[in-house]
């Protein structure tokens, strides 16, 4: 075998190695006191969710339990911080049955709020239009 020819290989060998790049992994823990402002709900909530830089897409898996009644509907919010709300910045569709799954391909902006930690996830029910249980989307 000559030289290029190894040299070809060796960076097929390292390709296969070093495989796609990986999703970054987030989560949110959501409840009624996460609410702003807070709720009595006993409901509660996780999100495990993927992040992935090269592509730009959220995926993500959410599930509720203990809500006052039906989920009308599940959104992340941003750009804020905890204590602090946003308008919808990606709607979670399917989210009025637990667990709720998808995704979404993000803009650089929402990539970079998703990144600073500037976006929560709230499921809304009708005795809670604006949110009964919320969780801070973190690393």
């Amino acid at each position: 075998m000559n030289k290029t020819a190894l040299v070809t290989l060796a960076f097929a060998a390292a390709a296969i190695v070093a495989g796609p790049a990986f999703a970054e992994k987030f989560k949110a823990a959501l409840d009624g006191k996460s609410e702003v402002p807070p709720t009595t709900s006993t409901g509660t909530g996780s999100a495990d969710i993927d992040y992935d830089p090269a592509t730009k897409k959220l995926s993500w898996k959410l599930t509720y339990t203990g809500l006052s009644g039906a989920a009308k509907a599940a959104h992340f919010h941003g750009p804020a911080e905890a204590g602090k709300n946003a308008g919808v910045a990606v709607a979670i569709p399917g989210a009025t049955s637990s667990p709720a799954e998808g995704s979404a391909t993000l803009t650089d902006a929402q990539a970079a709020d998703l990144v600073a930690g500037k976006y929560y996830i709230n499921v809304h029910t009708e005795a809670n239009p604006g949110g009964e249980i919320r969780g801070q989307v973190t690393k």
